[in-house]
């Protein structure tokens, strides 16, 4: 048996720490050049355009049902304005559970590295896109779309005392989906010209938060405690089943003039529907795969969630 000594260890923490801050570096560099103000950026008095989605059709949650081929064209529409609302509401919440758990992150980190440097550069970015999903939700005149109490209080839990490895799994998996469908977004030209923009921005900012946290994730899965990282695959899991049931408020059926109960049922029997779960979450579970989450509980959770295949 070989028996690694304390000085190997030490040589490839150290290692470790270089390279989460040469990784830190290269992400500031593209913040600099890469970052935008969407009060700016964006049109906001431009009118909405007659017979453009706010989300495009394939990627509602009833595109394909039978309920789908009953609704009226305008009915699709409507529905797809308040999807759009539900995921912005769902994103500033997400966003602000991430805001918290990275101002933990750092909190004992030497504030003058690259890495916490770039975790407030990260919170600002989140910040300005929490404003920009409030404002585009407000002129789209919707309402809100809040998740449900059990798991607006359960959060409060997970921002006390979430592990490191636990907070960036948890930080992936709100933004990676979401990120999927925003790429598809942002292109199509049957997509209101404000939604492509808000899209365009979250996907090009976002990808440099999906780096920071896959590389900080992949550093504790191989250097937190075994108890840290058997928590972080349980967590994990079970943020992925929250996540899928949080995903489209049901109240939005009711505010397009359908039967909740039939919709969300249909949703769930849906085969379109949870392929496209699914292939927005496949780059982020294979990465998972890839480094040791998705092992014992954590692969049941997330089958279950309906974001997994079996």
């Amino acid at each position: 048996m070989t028996t690694v000594t304390e000085s190997e260890l030490l040589h490839d923490a150290l290692g470790l720490l270089r390279d989460r801050e040469e990784v830190a570096e290269r992400l500031l560099a593209s913040s600099a050049r890469h970052s935008f103000d969407p009060d700016k950026e964006l049109d906001w008095d431009a009118p909405f355009e007659d017979g453009k989605w706010f989300w495009p059709p394939e990627l509602l949650s009833l595109y394909d049902t039978p309920l789908w081929r009953k609704m009226s064209e305008d009915q699709r529409f409507e529905l797809a304005r308040h999807e759009a609302a539900s995921l912005g509401s769902l994103g500033i919440w997400f966003e602000i559970i991430l805001m918290q758990l990275l101002v933990r992150h750092i909190y004992d980190k030497p504030v003058t590295s690259n890495h916490v440097r770039y975790a407030l550069t990260e919170i600002a970015d989140e910040c300005r896109h929490s404003m920009m999903f409030a404002r585009v939700i407000k002129k789209g005149g919707s309402p809100t779309y809040p998740v449900p109490r059990l798991y607006h209080n359960l959060a409060r839990v997970l921002k006390t005392v979430s592990t490191t490895p636990g907070s960036f799994a948890a930080t992936l998996l709100g933004e990676e989906i979401l990120d999927w469908m925003q790429r598809l977004t942002f292109p199509d030209d049957r997509v209101q010209t404000l939604m492509r923009g808000v899209t365009r921005i979250h996907v090009v900012e976002e990808a440099r938060h999906v780096r920071y946290a896959r590389e900080e994730l992949r550093r504790q899965m191989v250097t937190a405690p075994r108890w840290e990282r058997e928590l972080t695959r349980v967590s994990c899991g079970e943020a992925a089943r929250v996540f899928s049931t949080c995903f489209v408020n049901p109240q939005v059926y009711e505010n397009v003039g359908l039967d909740r109960r039939e919709a969300v049922a249909q949703v769930k029997a849906s085969g379109h529907r949870r392929e496209v779960m699914q292939n927005g979450a496949k780059r982020l579970t294979d990465f998972l795969d890839d480094i040791g989450v998705l092992n014992g509980v954590s692969r049941r959770l997330w089958v279950s969630s309906g974001l997994l295949a079996r």
